[in-house]
């Protein structure tokens, strides 16, 4: 394909015709389109410094974005991008669409151009016929934020990041065991103690090495409103995570109550394995919760709320008399259903309130509850189990989407999870996976709504290392999960990134270079 788009579109024809941006170019947009117009005027105004007025429908229009009803068989973010020396058309069958179309644009513009100063002379787009859609729904990039504190404008840039590679899905992780993130206004302890440990492990756990200094910071939920509507001018969805009923020891250290030693109390978690305690099954445990959620509810809209459910610890519930009663009292067999118990109430509120649970694979354990997503990271057994039982599924697999790994056993490259060499996804084996198991049948594969990459950050201390560790590999990812796989090409695609990656240097993002370890 002659141009550097990623992800690779569905169809792209180049022409020899291409479009200048002159003095009195304007948009127009149709009823519906105004906000991808404004969107556009951002990125074709700074490089060129014209004003590029967003007008109602003109016949007379050289840049023209349109809902379109007749192009609904290209779904909710499909689009139709028409350049040539005439004029630029943009059609879509929705708001989405046209969000996706503009991000193409975006694309087509000389690299220079994105770094957000002019350019010299007139800008040109090349001519190009480009008929785009997704090959799944669920398009997403997980950011861990509880163990690494980053700052609120990050969050924001690392949302513009997703957009131009037309990832749609943001998992925001806000709570673990060495954080929480997430002001509530009913608990406020949980942020004056949760979000705060007084030092972090600096190596492997086995190594046993911290920095003895304070870390921690939180999100007001006025901070978090701002991420979600900056989210939703993209064509974003926020879906917070809140971890339960393990990984919970920053709760626990801000309400003892809230665990099963409450005469043993315990300090936000300083190193990075699994917390020393678990949510106890209490009604009261239970209503808080249910109190922290519906906060939740009135920060993000979106229909998804993740609530974790893995890595439980079910020591402590064994070693509890009141959880055994609580246990002998539901009739439960045994901790993996008394598990379940305490996820399908979580998942019976969000569904009164008309949204949707997801958690780990391990919610499998002890039953699922109804409707709830399940997302696959221990390999893609669970998700294969999921999806045979009728539950919708999100793809992640550590050994291909976790960007936790290392990007190669090249021993220069940075402190990641592991041992030096042992855990490795490279930008190879992320291009190479297929998030739909050769496993299922054709009924069954419909419930993978798609995949994401995971960034969990106990070796990510600042937003240039989160860079460095989810680009280029975001890129390889993004183009599996909307690309169509027929034709997917390694070498095609790895002479369109080293393209693409002239975008990112003038946006300032601080990747793997594609030879090796920075500074290597």
């Amino acid at each position: 394909m002659p141009l550097a788009i990623i992800p690779r579109p569905v169809s792209c024809i180049a022409r020899d015709d291409p479009f200048v941006l002159a003095e009195e170019t304007a948009i127009t947009c149709s009823p519906g389109a105004e906000g991808a117009g404004e969107a556009l005027r951002a990125v074709l105004g700074p490089p060129t410094g014209l004003r590029l007025p967003v007008r109602g429908p003109s016949e007379a229009s050289r840049i023209a974005l349109s809902v379109d009803p007749s192009e609904e068989r290209l779904g909710e973010e499909g689009y139709r991008l028409s350049v040539n020396g005439a004029d630029l058309q943009l059609r879509a069958a929705g708001r989405l669409g046209l969000l996706r179309g503009v991000q193409t644009i975006r694309q087509l513009l000389p690299a220079e151009a994105l770094g957000g100063g002019p350019v010299p002379g007139p800008l040109s787009l090349p001519g190009v016929e480009i008929a785009d859609w997704p090959r799944f729904a669920w398009r997403g990039a997980h950011l861990d934020v509880a163990r690494h504190f980053l700052p609120l404008p990050f969050l924001l840039r690392f949302l513009d990041l997703l957009a131009l590679h037309k990832l749609n899905v943001f998992h925001l992780h806000l709570t673990d065991d060495q954080g929480w993130r997430l002001e509530v206004r009913k608990y406020p302890k949980l942020t004056e103690i949760g979000a705060w440990r007084r030092e972090s492990m600096t190596g492997h756990p086995w190594e046993g090495r911290f920095d003895g200094k304070p870390h921690g910071g939180f999100y007001t939920q006025d901070e978090l409103r701002e991420v979600v509507d900056h989210a939703s001018r993209l064509g974003i969805t926020v879906v917070p995570e809140i971890e339960l009923p393990g990984h919970s020891q920053a709760a626990i250290a801000s309400y003892p109550e809230l665990g099963n030693r409450p005469d043993a109390p315990l300090e936000v978690a300083t190193g990075w394995g699994g917390g020393a305690d678990v949510l106890n099954v209490e009604d009261a445990t239970v209503e808080f919760f249910r109190d922290v959620l519906a906060e939740v509810l009135d920060i993000f809209p979106g229909p998804f709320v993740h609530v974790g459910g893995d890595e439980c610890p079910k020591g402590p519930w064994r070693q509890s008399a009141r959880a055994q009663a609580k246990r002998r009292a539901l009739g439960l067999a045994d901790e993996d259903q008394l598990q379940s118990w305490f996820i399908a109430q979580m998942g019976s509120f969000l569904s009164g309130a008309g949204r949707r649970l997801v958690g780990w694979d391990e919610i499998l354990e002890g039953g699922l509850p109804p409707g709830a997503v399940v997302m696959s990271w221990r390999g893609e057994r669970g998700g294969i189990a999921a999806a045979r039982a009728g539950h919708d599924v999100v793809m992640a697999p550590e050994g291909r989407t976790y960007f936790d790994w290392a990007q190669s056993a090249d021993p220069r490259e940075p402190v990641a999870i592991g041992r030096p060499g042992e855990r490795v996804t490279s930008l190879e084996d992320v291009y190479a996976y297929d998030p739909v198991p050769d496993e299922l049948a054709p009924a069954e594969a419909a419930h993978v709504l798609g995949t994401q990459f995971q960034l969990w950050t106990e070796y990510m201390a600042d937003p240039g290392h989160v860079e460095y560790m989810a680009f280029p590999r975001a890129c390889a990812l993004a183009e599996v999960a909307w690309s169509p796989p027929e034709g997917r090409d390694l070498p095609d695609f790895i002479s369109r990134l080293d393209a693409h990656l002239r975008r990112l240097d003038s946006l300032g993002v601080r990747y793997r270079p594609l030879g090796g370890p920075a500074g290597g």
